[in-house]
Formats: C-alpha cells, structure tokens, sequence
C-alpha cells in the first residue's frame, strides 16, 4: 500500500505528451505568422485531453494570445445550439473589445445569434441561406479579429456536439484562410461509434491538408509511475506502480483514481468494473455531498450555485459544507467564474447520472424546472428557455414541457440551428397527444411557428395544429439539410390530410415534396408541383396559389421554357399582386424577366429584371436579390452583353458572399467564368469557375464549375483535364433532373472533346442525344454553341473516311435545327452564320464571302477568342488554292496573302495570349504551309504607311483608338468627337475585337507597341 502522504488526485507535473505539445506550439507559432491553424484532438475519455489543452493555452495565453474556450453541451437538443461559439466568443470579446467591436461593425444584428450581448436577432427571415450567412459572418468575424492579435479559439467536447456546432466549425476548418488564428478542438474517440454524429464529420476533415489530427495515447509504465509520484508528492513503489498501470491501462484519469483509492486505502474492495471504479470516491462523501453530487449531476454540464441552492432546500452552511466536500475530493470543481460548478470529469457525471433512480431523475428535473420557472435569474438569460424545456421534457410532464419544447424551437430557428430547431420540433410533436386539450388549445401558430396555416386563418387567434407543427418542422429540416427526416415528416403530413383534405395545406406540402426531391437528386419535381398546381386549381386567389405558380414557372424556365411557362410567370405575378404576396411576387417577375428575353423580347425582359434587382435590395428581400445576381448577367452574357454582365456579377459576388448565400455565390462565380471566357480574360475564367466549385454547398453548382474548367482546358488543348472535369460536372449534375441548361452545355463540351480525339461517331452521338427533344425557346442560347460545336467537328472531320457514311444525314439535321431557331440577338445571328460557313466547309462548298461576312459579324462583338477563329477559317480561306471566291477573281494573290497574313498575326497573337494552343498550332501550321512569316521584322512594322489600316479600323476608330491611347475616357472621347457615350462606347469595343485584346489598356499598349501614334500631342501632358 501506498504510504500516508498528502495526495493530490490532479498531479502538480505535467506528464509526457512532448510531441504533442511540441506541435500545438509549433501551430501556435506559424499562426503568429498570419498563417490559420486548425487541430482536433482525440483520446479515450480520461486519457488526458483537457490537461494538454490547458498546458497550451496557459502558455499560449502568457506569450500574448487571445485565449477563447467553448465547450459543448453533452445534452444535445437540449442545449442552447452554438453554445461552445458564443462562450468562446464572449470571451474573445471580453480580451480584445476594440477589434471585437470592429470586425463585428454593421452585423450586429446577425451575430446576436451567437453573442445576445451584441443585440437582438430581429430579423424574421428565414431560408435555405440563413445558416450560411451566420456561418459566413463567424468566419469573417474571427479573421478580423486574428488580424492584428493572435487568437486561440479552443472547442471542447465535439462528441457532444449539436448538428449547428458540427456545421459552423466544418465552414471554418474549409473556409478560414487569413488571421492569426488557431482552432483546437477535442473530441472522446471511444464515444464514436459507427453512428455518431461526428464520425462522418472527422472523415470530412482527414481529407483538408489544412487540418491535423491528434490522438492521444495512453501512458507508458513510466509515465505512469511519474504521475502517481506528483499525486502523492513522493517517489511510489514499484509495485505499486506495476498494479495501478495494470488496472488503469495507462489512462491519464483512472491512474489519479486508483492511486487516490490506493492511498486511501480502499484498493481492497475495488472492482474493474468501470462504474463502480468512477462512484467509489463518490461513495465515499458524506451523505449530504453525495445528495449534491447527483444534484448536480442531473442539472447540466454546468450548474449556477443559486440554482443549486434552490433545488437542494438546504441551508446555506449545510450546502457550502457539502460543496466543500464534493470540491476537496475531486469530484466537483467550481466554474473559473466562480458562479457554479461542474464534475471535475464527465464520466463521473455520467456515473453518478446513470446511478439515479427513473422517479429520482423525474423529481430532479422537475424541481430545476420549477426553481427557473419561479426565478428566472437562477440561469443566464441566453439559456433559459433551452434549459427549461430539457427540464421539463425530462420531468415527464407533457402539459408544461410541450409549450417549453415549442419555445425552445423558436430560440433554435432565430439562431438559424434548423437542426436543432427541427429535433425539438420532433420532440414537441412526441408530447403532442399527452398534453391535455386545454393545453393545446391555448397554444396559437404565430407564436411558434413562421409557416402559418395556409388556409387563410389568423395565425394569432387560430389555435396551434399538429399539422402546423409538420410543416414548421419540414421546413427546419429541408434549411437544416435534414432532407430524408423532412420527407418522411412530408408524407405523413399527406396521409393525414387524405383523411381529412384540406387542399391548399396539401399543396403547399406538395411544393416542399417538390423542392426534397430535386434537391435529393430523386427526380425532377415536375409531379409534385403537377400535383400541387391540380389542388389549388378553381380555388380563389392565395398565397399558397400564388406561390404554386411561382414554382411552376420557376420549373418550366429551368426545364421546359417556352409559351406555357411564360404564362405561368404571368399568371403567379398576378396572383401575389392580388394577396400581397411581395416576395412571391419578385420571384415571379424575375423569372418573367428571363422569359421575355427568351422570347425575344429582350428589352422589356431586361427592364423588368433590373427593376426586381433594385426593388429586392431595397427591400431587403435578399434571397430574389441573389437569385436576380444570377440570372441578371446570365442573361446578359446569353445576347454577347458579356462584357456588361462583369461589375454586375462581380457586385453579386459581394452581395452573396456578405450574405452567405452560398449556393447563388456558387451560380454567380460560374456566369463570371463564363463572361470573362468571352472577352478573352481565361486565367481569371479558369479562377472563378475554381471558386464556383469552392463556394458550392450544393452539387448542381459545383457541377458548373467543372463544366466551365472543362470548356477552358478544350478550348486550351488540355484534352486529358477536358474529359475529368467533364466527367465531374457529369457526377455533380446526376440523371434525375436534366435541365437543358445543363445537359446542352455538357453535350457542347463532349462533342469538342469526342471530335478532338478523333472520335467523330461519338460526337454524332451526343447531338442526336441533344437533338432529340428539339429546342425551346429559352434553350436558344444554349444550342447555337452546341451546334456550333458539332459543325465545326463534321468540317474538321471532312478527310477522314469513317466519317464519310453519315455526314450527308449529320449536316442536313444541323441545318434543318439552325433553321429552326432564332436570330434574334447579333450573337446569335453571328453563329447562324458561322454555322453555316462550318457547314459548308464540311462540304467542301465554303467561300471567302461568306467567312468574309463571319468575320464581319464578329467584329461587332466583344468577344476575341472566337474572332480569332473565324479570322483563322477567312485566311485558310484565303490561302486555299480553288476555294470559291467573287466572280472574277482567282486566290493566292498579292493582296489576298497579305490579308491572311495580317489575319493569322491577329489570330496568332490571341490565340497565344489565351494559351488557346490548338488555335495558335493551327494557326502555325497554315502560315508555315503558306510561306508566311507571322512574326514581324522592326523594320517592317515600321514601314508600313497605315499599320491602323492593317489591323482593319475604320478611319473614325482609329481616331478613338487615338484617345483611348491618350487615357481619354468614353465621355471625353464623344466631346471630343462630337459623338454620343454610347457611339463612343460601341467603337471601343469594336476596336477591342478587332486587335483582339481584352480591354483598353491592352489597346492602348498595343497602338503604342507598333507605333500607331507617334509623337501625337493629344497624348503629351497639359501644361501647367
């Protein structure tokens, strides 16, 4: 036995874990550097976790971080969601109150869902978004913080962790890229079970290169006997060291017990069973400290002294003294603000919980219910509802626990924890049939829930429905991501009101069925929204009617545009004008919007599109504001306005991004890929369609972002990267809901791709795919570059005899389905005309004239990459012996090889400045044949008397060129000239195409390079 001596059960040395402590501290010091750090420590329960935290940050708190700690709540729904983020974050606020404050300036209101200090969370709105944009905000918040200062953010006890927790520390660990900023968290590894919660959590983690993990070992023998030497302040015996390492396995906490029971001298009667070994101390109080052991241990994570005391109904002496006793043994500690107490381990806690008696457990929770209930300043203010409510419910009283857990739910949904919001909506519809009538009764839907009973009843003197609370727990679910519980939810909600129809409640279920599948990738939707637009169909005017219509338009614009789904945005703007329906009714005009323009009725589309833009910002209505952020420049981009549609996306991106929507940031970064593609700027395309990808939360999005790496690395000649990221926006986009946005655009790039490898069948095969259902108006602007695509592959595939078996059936398709659909933008009247001279080419009957007349149209057009291609196809036109010319002139003279060498030198020099290298080789190859020299001697490029001319400008933009040489603004330049802004602004952007740069400055080194403007005095500086 060990000898009497003054024990201490923590031990005073700090044992092993160099390594580890060696890498915290190295994490520490490379986020000094400005670079984030993210740890996750993991070990068995008692193996020593909390001591190694507290080791680091005591240090790290002594060299000048800023320590934040926040630990979870092992009481899952029942806790207050974010709970370890808003103790962390008040702390930090409490350390570094200026930079707090102004990293936090402006978004109060958000970020008072986390910190009520800051505010109160008054804004009502609530989406698919919400969680996101509190995700987002956090994570700026910290990075502000981190900016100046390190800081230490430390969150304890992840495996207690609620969905909301588990959320916002994966956005941060994925997201956090600047600040002096370390994130350490721990978690009990033998707590994870194959289904808990945070498994699939840590596997998300192990595959960030940003994020290490820890697991912490037990203690050798030696270790151990260093231990049991600083708990007992003397050197042990061997083998008494030999038996506690044997009995404990070496874990850190066993090892204090045993050698405290040892030296305490009841080692005799000690059982390996682990509960038994974790009651023995607790056994061994007097009768009042173990009465508070259990108190407590039934009250929470952490219980306030007052609460104590009002529960326990001793006398304050009486209470001290077994405090006392409980805290000398070890077994209770007291909170570092000195305002409660807490098991000094959670696994005697939960030891001591296990031992309580059911009706024992019942009258605990009960009399901490009524304690609150009596006075609410027992608990913090933040927590009391949340408190209340486990009380309650554990209490087995459903007339007092069911209007708790409801109020629980509402403090859930205003934190934006949909999943918490949506287990204790659960819990609330288990109480639903055991609370008394007069309970439920008394109960009203406008206190508790946001989806209000869709039959046109006064949510606040119509009595709260079961139904009710189905639907408010089917919209937590679906914001929450909890789709397969808000489904199953959904169809019972549907059975019951087959029993008893209620038909505008069934369709506004059948809307949310709608929105699951799509998003489940099960389907397309159409069904559900036939369904629901056959129940509300005859019934007067509603906001459900009117959000009904809203989706089917919505859906047609996606699927199946054209006549019918314009007049379903007609007729959902109407109906929500008619009941008031705003938001509703923003969505409709928007998706009307983008219908007249599909229809050809660009100028009113246009118009009604920027003004639900600005309507939707003004009105804060932000999720029609995000959306219009995507299909605004969509749009844009869709008549060539490519060039236009950049500040507005890029004013999205910001939009989006302070708002957290997530999803349309994705959209908006994919249509930048897209315009800045056209206008010849491919590293920052290739940028933004990779942010597309990073940004996405769903896989739809991120499937653009692949498509659009796909498009460049074709249009690059990396044919190999074409195929993978293909095949990734192929996976991202799935088979259940096709959209012709999608599938056309894949067909596009499969053809490019199946034509450059050689592979001309299999190009037919995807258009005959495409072509089978034939183009709808609103699918225009996806087919001419597929059909493009698919001409120009039969034309480069004219010599190779496999392919000669079809193509006269292959180029009679493509001109009949050209045929069909219109011109109505200059983009695509220039692609009808390159089609047809692809076509041609295919035939061998392809005219100078007519890539003549192609170049010309894309002059007009700010779009370089593809006026290099069509200069290209004009000068091999040029330079090919027999190719039809005007009556009267034959190919290969003088001025005809001088017009394809100046053409091959403007395709060449954007071809190589894109890294466009099957154009530049293409490119090469025909001056080679030729006899050309692209490059230019100094000599040459000076001796030419109208290098202006040469690069194909009118007189009147080689004087815009002038000023747009001399830094001269379009204003300026329209004074100047005696023209308008907007002439002034269509010559700059032929000029752009014309040189084939990407904007004025470009141009202007340009002219300057070759010399265009020497000495011109508007250029020299003003005097004085």
């Amino acid at each position: 036995m060990l000898g009497p001596v003054e024990t201490a059960s923590v031990s005073p040395v700090f044992v092993g874990r160099t390594d580890e402590l060696d890498t915290l501290n190295a994490a520490l010091a490379r986020a000094g550097a400005g670079e984030p750090q993210a740890l996750l420590v993991g070990g068995e329960a008692g193996v020593g976790k909390t001591r190694l935290v507290e080791e680091f940050v005591t240090a790290a708190g002594r060299g000048g971080a800023a320590v934040a700690v926040g630990g979870c709540v092992e009481i899952g729904a029942d806790g207050l969601p974010f709970a370890p983020y808003s103790t962390a974050l008040r702390a930090l606020r409490e350390a570094l109150p200026e930079e707090f404050a102004a990293a936090g300036a402006g978004q109060e209101e958000e970020l008072a869902r986390l910190l009520p200090e800051l505010g109160e969370a008054t804004s009502s709105r609530h989406d698919e978004q919400g969680m996101a944009r509190l995700f987002e905000l956090t994570g700026r918040l910290l990075e502000q913080v981190a900016e100046a200062h390190t800081v230490v953010l430390v969150l304890e006890d992840l495996h207690w962790a609620d969905a909301s927790t588990r959320h916002l520390l994966a956005y941060l660990l994925r997201t956090l890229r600047t600040g002096r900023l370390v994130v350490l968290a721990t978690y009990r590894s033998d707590d994870i079970h194959r289904r808990h919660p945070l498994r699939p959590l840590l596997a998300e983690l192990d595959r960030l290169r940003t994020v290490r993990r820890l697991e912490l070992a037990r203690f050798t023998r030696e270790e151990v006997a260093r231990q049991v030497a600083g708990i007992i302040a003397a050197e042990p015996d061997p083998a008494q060291v030999d038996d506690i390492y044997e009995r404990s396995d070496g874990n850190a906490f066993f090892v204090e017990e045993l050698a405290v029971a040892a030296w305490e001298g009841c080692c005799t009667g000690l059982t390996d069973s682990l509960r038994d070994l974790l009651l023995v101390r607790v056994e061994a109080l007097p009768e009042s400290a173990q009465r508070i052991a259990r108190i407590v241990a039934e009250g929470g994570s952490t219980v306030e002294y007052p609460l104590i005391a009002a529960v326990a109904h001793l006398a304050e002496d009486d209470l001290i003294e077994a405090l006392r006793a409980a805290v000398g043994a070890s077994i209770l500690s007291a909170t570092p603000d000195g305002g409660g107490y807490r098991f000094r381990h959670a696994l005697v806690r939960e030891a001591v919980a296990d031992d309580l008696l059911p009706g024992e457990r019942s009258r605990l929770n009960r009399r901490y219910a009524e304690a609150v209930e009596a006075d609410p300043t027992l608990v913090p203010a933040d927590a009391r509802v949340m408190r209340l409510a486990s009380y309650w419910y554990h209490a087995h009283d459903a007339a007092r626990a069911l209007p708790a857990v409801l109020d629980a739910s509402v403090v859930a949904r205003r934190r934006h924890a949909y999943t918490e919001q949506l287990r204790l909506l659960e819990r609330a519809m288990e109480l639903w049939e055991r609370a008394p009538e007069e309970v439920r009764s008394a109960l009203r839907p406008v206190d508790y829930t946001e989806v209000y009973p869709p039959c046109g009843c006064d949510p606040a003197t119509t009595p709260l429905r079961y139904l009710d609370l189905m639907a408010e727990a089917a919209v937590a679910g679906r914001f929450g991501g909890e789709r397969e519980r808000a489904l199953k939810i959904i169809k019972r909600a549907l059975q019951l009101l087959d029993e008893d129809p209620d038909p505008l409640r069934a369709a506004w279920f059948w809307v949310q069925r709608s929105h699951l599948v799509q998003a489940q990738a099960r389907g397309d939707g159409r069904q559900e929204l036939a369904t629901a637009q056959e129940l509300v169909r005859g019934l007067p005017p509603s906001e459900v009617h009117a959000e009904v219509l809203a989706h089917v338009a919505s859906w047609r614009m996606l699927h199946q545009p054209g006549p019918d789904a314009l007049a379903a945005a007609e007729r959902a703007v109407q109906y929500a004008r008619m009941v008031n329906a705003r938001e509703i009714e923003l969505h409709a005009r928007l998706t009307l919007g983008g219908l007249l323009i599909d229809a050809g009725d660009a100028e009113s589309g246009f118009a009604e599109m920027f003004h639900v833009k600005e309507d939707a910002l003004q009105e804060g209505v932000r999720g029609v504001a995000g959306r219009a952020f995507v299909n605004l420049p969509s749009a844009l981009q869709a008549v060539g306005r490519s060039r236009e549609s950049v500040p507005l996306l890029r004013e999205g991106i910001a939009f989006t991004r302070e708002f957290g929507l997530r999803d349309a940031e994705a959209w908006v970064w994919g249509n930048l890929s897209d315009s800045l593609y056209a206008i010849g700027q491919w590293d920052e395309a290739a940028d933004a369609a990779a942010n597309a990808i990073r940004a996405g939360h769903g896989a739809k999005p991120q499937g653009s972002g692949a498509l659009r790496l796909a498009h460049l690395a074709l249009a690059r000649g990396d044919l190999a990267g074409a195929a993978r990221h293909l095949a990734t926006a192929d996976a991202r986009y799935g088979s259940r809901d096709p959209m012709p946005q999608q599938s056309l655009r894949v067909a596009r790039v499969a053809i490019g791709v199946a034509a450059a490898e050689g592979r001309i069948h299999d190009a037919r095969a995807e258009l005959s795919r495409a072509l089978e259902s034939g183009f709808l108006p609103g699918t225009y602007r996806y087919a001419w570059p597929l059909l493009l695509a698919a001409a120009t592959a039969e034309a480069d595939a004219r010599a190779l005899p496999s392919a000669a078996a079809d193509r006269a059936e292959v180029l009679g398709r493509l001109r009949e389905s050209a045929g069909k659909i219109t011109v109505a933008a200059p983009l695509w009247a220039a692609h009808e005309r390159w089609i047809r001279a692809e076509l041609d080419r295919a035939e061998g009957t392809d005219t100078t004239d007519a890539w003549s007349g192609v170049v010309t149209a894309f002059e007009c057009l700010d779009r370089p990459y593809d006026l290099a291609r069509v200069r290209y196809r004009l000068a091999q036109s040029l330079l090919t012996p027999g190719a039809a010319r005007p009556e009267g002139t034959t190919g290969g003279g003088e001025n005809e090889r001088d017009r394809a060498l100046e053409l091959l030198r403007l395709a060449g020099a954007v071809a190589g400045g894109l890294g466009a290298r099957p154009l530049a080789d293409a490119v090469a190859r025909l001056a080679q044949r030729a006899r050309l020299t692209l490059t230019r001697a100094p000599q040459e490029a000076h001796a030419s008397a109208d290098p202006a001319g040469a690069l194909g400008l009118t007189g009147r933009e080689r004087d815009v060129l002038r000023l747009v040489s001399a830094g001269r603004t379009n204003r300026q330049i329209a004074e100047e000239l005696f023209i308008s802004p907007k002439t002034a602004s269509v010559h700059v952007s032929n000029i752009l195409s014309k040189l084939g740069v990407s904007g004025r400055g470009e141009a202007a080194a340009l002219a300057h390079r070759l010399g265009l403007f020497p000495a011109d005095p508007v250029a020299a500086p003003a005097a004085g």
